[in-house]
């Protein structure tokens, strides 16, 4: 049987009250986020608290953290209570619509691994169309937040399937953020890219920046030295 929480260096994730359980991806967007000197974050959609608490270690930040699910919200809240960084970390348990209604402070660092639909649907085009709007009303939701929440220099973080990480730059141009960065992440070297790790800012670039990281090396089971490298303070087995 499969042990109920995942154990890092620093802290402990308990997942059992979560569908969305620790998984590689969501562990190398909190371990490449650019969080030196910030001051405020905000995890939209925390689910268990991981990227918070990945954030919390790397940084002396005070840190927000929204979310909806009530079982999301209890494993979220008992996982903060448990680390070293209890005191820099706060769960509001609402909708980021709420949330907004009644917050006033900027932020240096937005970040969301937000739920995504339309890459996993295999049904027809009527359930696919009915995912696409309730995906693009919640990325707007996302961008208009962080249009009137984010400091003039901060940065939106997102972790995104490529579809929907190409749905979420279109949409963004309507709220004067602007895709500065993307790094590709592969399953292996020369295999599928599975996510797009993406930068927005207020500032506007010519062209975003592209780079590339592989989970693990071309055997499909050995990890790639890059990502040691990033997780080498979080993984026990690094």
């Amino acid at each position: 049987m499969a042990n109920s929480y995942f154990q890092f260096k620093q802290f402990r994730i308990e997942q059992d009250k979560c569908a969305m359980k620790v998984c590689t991806d969501s562990c190398l967007f909190g371990a490449v986020l650019d969080v030196a000197g910030a001051a405020h974050i905000l995890d939209i959609g925390a689910g268990t608290g991981l990227l918070s608490l990945m954030v919390a270690q790397r940084s002396q930040a005070s840190i927000d953290a929204v979310e909806i699910n009530p079982e999301a919200q209890q494993q979220a809240q008992e996982n903060f209570s448990i680390s070293p960084w209890a005191g820099r970390l706060k769960l509001h348990p609402e909708s980021l619509q709420e949330f907004a209604a009644h917050k006033q402070q900027r932020y240096d660092i937005i970040l969301s691994n937000p739920p995504f639909f339309i890459s996993s649907l295999k049904s027809p085009d009527a359930a696919i169309n009915a995912a696409r709007h309730v995906e693009q009303v919640f990325f707007e939701e996302i961008l208009r937040f962080a249009q009137q929440h984010l400091t003039s220099s901060g940065k939106l973080y997102l972790l995104l399937p490529p579809p929907e990480a190409i749905l979420f730059q279109k949409l963004a141009q309507k709220y004067d953020l602007h895709l500065a960065h993307t790094l590709e992440v592969y399953t292996k070297v020369g295999g599928k890219c599975i996510r797009h790790i993406q930068t927005y800012t207020f500032d506007a670039v010519p062209a975003a920046t592209v780079d590339q990281i592989a989970i693990r090396e071309m055997d499909g089971v050995a990890y790639s030295p890059a990502f040691i490298e990033l997780l080498k303070e979080y993984y026990l087995i690094f």
